[in-house]
C-alpha cells in the first residue's frame, strides 16, 4: 500500500485527463497520480487512417487554452521533433489525426504522474479517514497496490456501441468502425463490404474503402437511416457553442430542457466533416470516368432492421422508412458506425451509494464538474456528461477549460482566470 495521501487520483487516459496531468506538473501545491490499463497512451487506435483530421484547430492541444508557455504545448511538441517549418509550411489550423495521437504520446512519456499499463480494479471509501481508496492491478505483474486520495477525477470515456442484432457474430466480418484498421487486411480480401451509420467515423472508413474499391474490386455500400449524408454544422458562428459561456448558458436549463435541447443540435456533433464529404464525392467523380461500372451503393433514408447469417455472407433486412418498404441487401463484411455510449466501469459501483443519480441513471453533476454527492470528498468527472454540460463535453476545445476549473476548485482560489465572455454572440437574454 502506498502510504502517501495524493491530492488527486485520475482514473483513465485520454485527451483530457492527459491534459489535467500535464496542466497539474507545474502546480507542485497539487499531488497527482493517474493510471490507465493500456501500455501506452493510445486514441482511438482503429481509426487512425492516414489522411483523417483533427476535427478541432491545434490550438485545442493539451495546454496552451491555459498556459501557451507550457513545455507540453504543441508548437513546443512541433520544435522538439524539428517539425515547426513543416508545418508552417502546411498553412493548416487542423492537424492530422495521427500527429495528434503522436503529440500526446509525446507528452505522456515525459509526465511521471502518468501510469500506463495499470488497470483500476476497485474504489472504496473510508469515511472516518475521508479518503478513497483505489486499487490498482498492474497489468504484466498481476502484482496489486492500493493508493489513498482525497479527489478522484473520472476520464474513463466512452465505449463503441453495437446495435443488440449485431451482437454475437463473428467480429471478423461484422465488427465496429473502432476496429476498421485492425480489420482492414480482411476487408481487402472481401467480395462485398457494407458501411452502416452516416457520422464522421462511417465517412472516413466509406472513404477508405472507395480509395482502394478499385484495386481490390469488391461491392461497396454505404446505408444510413438519415435523409442524407449530411455536413457538420461548421460555420464560424454555430461553432461558438463549443465555448465556455454555451456551457454555462446550456447549464442553467431544468434537465427536461436540456434533453430536448440537446436533441436537436445532433449535426453539430453527429454530421460529416466537409471536407470528407468533399472527398468521397470527388472520389465517386473519379471511380465513373468512362461510364465504368462503379460497384458502389450509397443508399439513405433507409433503416436497418436486423441481420442474420446467410452461408459466407450476411442478410441485412432494410427498411426505406419514407416510403414504407424493406428490402434485404447481402454482404460479406458489415462495419457498423453507430456511435459511442459514456463508459461506466463496473468499479463505480461500490461508490454507487454516495453519487446521486437522475431518473435516467446518469451522474447529477454540479456546474464546475464535481458529481453531486453525500460526503465531504470530491469526485471530478470528465465522461458521461452530455446531459449536464452539453454538446461541447467530448469536444477537445474545450478540456483545457474544464481543467482549469477543476484545478482552481481543487486550490481554492484562480491559478487560472475563467473568463466570462470568449465569444461574439450572446446567449442569455440581454439588452444590446
Amino acid at each position: 500500500m502506498e502510504t502517501e495521501v495524493y491530492d488527486l487520483v485520475g482514473v483513465g487516459i485520454g485527451p483530457f485527463n492527459l491534459s489535467l496531468a500535464a496542466l497539474l506538473d507545474d502546480i507542485p501545491e497539487v499531488t497527482s497520480v493517474f493510471f490507465d490499463k493500456k501500455p501506452e497512451f493510445d486514441w482511438h487506435p482503429g481509426m487512425l487512417i492516414v489522411g483523417t483530421r483533427l476535427q478541432v484547430p491545434f490550438m485545442a492541444d493539451l495546454v496552451t487554452l491555459a498556459d501557451p508557455t507550457s513545455q507540453y504545448s504543441f508548437l513546443n511538441y512541433l520544435s522538439e521533433k524539428n517539425r515547426l517549418y513543416p508545418f508552417y509550411f502546411l498553412e493548416r489550423l487542423d492537424i492530422p489525426r495521427r500527429e495528434y495521437n503522436d503529440y500526446c504520446q509525446w507528452a505522456a512519456s515525459k509526465l511521471e504522474n502518468c501510469r500506463f499499463g495499470n488497470r483500476v480494479v476497485a474504489l472504496d471509501y473510508i469515511q472516518n479517514e475521508e479518503n478513497f481508496v483505489v486499487t490498482i492491478e498492474q497489468i504484466q505483474t498481476k502484482e496489486t497496490t492500493t493508493y489513498r486520495c482525497k479527489n478522484l477525477v473520472l476520464g474513463t470515456g466512452s465505449i463503441p456501441v453495437m446495435p443488440k442484432s449485431f451482437q454475437g457474430l463473428s467480429t471478423e466480418h461484422v465488427f465496429h468502425t473502432a476496429e476498421f484498421l485492425n480489420r482492414q487486411d480482411r476487408c481487402r480480401k472481401a467480395k462485398s463490404i457494407t458501411v452502416i451509420g452516416s457520422g464522421q467515423s462511417a465517412a472516413e472508413v466509406f472513404r477508405e474503402l472507395l480509395k482502394e474499391q478499385m484495386e481490390h474490386h469488391y461491392q461497396l455500400n454505404w446505408i444510413t437511416r438519415s435523409r442524407s449524408f449530411l455536413s457538420m454544422e461548421e460555420s464560424k458562428l454555430s461553432v461558438e457553442q463549443f465555448s465556455p459561456d454555451y456551457v454555462n448558458y446550456f447549464y442553467q436549463f431544468s434537465q427536461e430542457e436540456k434533453d430536448k435541447i440537446f436533441a436537436s443540435q445532433d449535426l453539430l456533433y453527429k454530421g460529416i466533416s466537409s471536407h470528407t464529404i468533399t472527398d468521397i464525392y470527388n472520389l465517386l467523380y473519379e471511380h465513373s470516368v468512362s461510364g465504368e461500372k462503379m460497384n458502389v451503393g450509397l443508399q439513405v433514408l433507409t433503416e436497418v432492421k436486423s441481420i442474420q447469417e446467410k452461408g459466407n455472407k450476411y442478410e441485412i433486412l432494410c427498411h426505406q422508412w419514407q416510403q414504407k418498404k424493406d428490402f434485404t441487401h447481402e454482404s460479406e463484411i458489415v462495419i457498423v458506425g453507430t456511435g459511442y455510449r459514456p463508459n461506466v466501469p463496473d468499479f463505480i459501483q461500490n461508490l454507487a451509494s454516495y453519487i446521486q443519480w437522475d431518473d435516467k441513471g446518469r451522474y447529477e453533476v454540479e456546474a464546475d464538474y464535481r458529481l453531486r454527492l453525500d460526503i465531504p470528498n470530491q469526485i471530478y468527472v470528465h465522461s458521461g456528461i452530455s446531459h449536464s454540460h452539453g454538446v461541447g463535453s467530448t469536444n477537445l476545445g474545450l478540456a483545457v477549460h474544464r481543467n482549469k476549473i477543476i484545478i482552481n476548485n481543487l486550490l481554492g482560489q484562480e491559478v487560472f482566470p475563467i473568463y466570462d465572455k470568449n465569444v461574439f454572440q450572446n446567449f442569455d437574454a440581454e439588452t444590446f
